[in-house]
């Protein structure tokens, strides 16, 4: 198991609401968390608990209604979007439940692509999108198009993608959504690999195979981060909070 080090997350006291024909709908409440560098946690919970409000928050898609966030030691609560998506190109990869591949590019111009917008020379990427793919087993795949490729294929291609810039965090929505049991058990190994190696992943599922994979769950609950045993299934045998938040 990788060792946990500095702290890479600190929420304190997040809240996100969203509002729609005067109706408030509060996403998340009073969220405090710490991930600490290496650290693979899991985000579970009920449909519409707020599990990919708080990955997007997370990830810099959605800013937090109130409270302070702390990423790679930097501030990252009131930046602008420009701001947002220059910190998120630095320090977040991200793999989504639909790939959100383009297909008019090849394999290798898709893992590229973050890198490019780095501005990176041309040589630096070459090498660094050749090794992501060979990471992830798909080298000879790079002149491809995600079309030509399988569900789980296309899955790690989003992998390389999302770690070829090296980032802070890897953060998983859902990453076995689409997929068959067979590739998402490759999918889940190939995180686990990445997580033996260093890498600090948050991910959310509601797959209960893949939880025991994480070092610690955090349970939601209305937007509330609440002990697992709260809302466990009466019965049904919770898994331990193995962190404080």
């Amino acid at each position: 198991m990788a060792q946990h080090t500095s702290s890479v997350i600190r929420l304190e006291g997040i809240c996100k609401t969203f509002v729609s024909n005067d109706i408030e709908t509060y996403a998340l409440q009073d969220v405090d968390l710490e991930v600490r560098k290496g650290e693979y946690v899991a985000i579970s919970g009920p449909s519409g608990c707020g599990k990919s409000t708080l990955l997007a928050v997370l990830g810099l898609l959605e800013v937090p209604s109130a409270g302070r966030y702390h990423l790679a030691g930097e501030d990252v609560s009131e930046l602008s979007a420009r701001q947002r998506a220059l910190v998120r190109n630095r320090e977040i990869g991200f793999v989504f439940q639909s790939f959100n591949l383009i297909g008019e590019l090849t394999i290798f111009e898709n893992v590229e692509l973050p890198l490019v917008y780095q501005g990176m020379e041309e040589g630096k990427r070459l090498s660094k999108v050749a090794a992501a793919l060979e990471r992830v087993g798909l080298e000879h795949r790079r002149d491809h198009y995600p079309g030509q490729l399988s569900g789980g294929q296309q899955q790690r291609v989003a992998v390389a993608r999302a770690v070829v810039t090296e980032p802070s965090v890897l953060l998983a929505d859902e990453p076995t959504g689409n997929l068959d049991s067979k590739n998402g058990k490759q999918i889940m190994a190939l995180l686990s690999e990445l997580h033996k190696k260093g890498a600090t992943i948050g991910m959310v599922t509601h797959d209960e195979r893949f939880l025991s994979m994480a070092d610690r769950i955090i349970q939601l609950y209305d937007g509330r981060v609440v002990p697992p045993a709260s809302i466990a299934a009466p019965g049904a045998q919770a898994h331990p909070d193995s962190g404080s938040l």
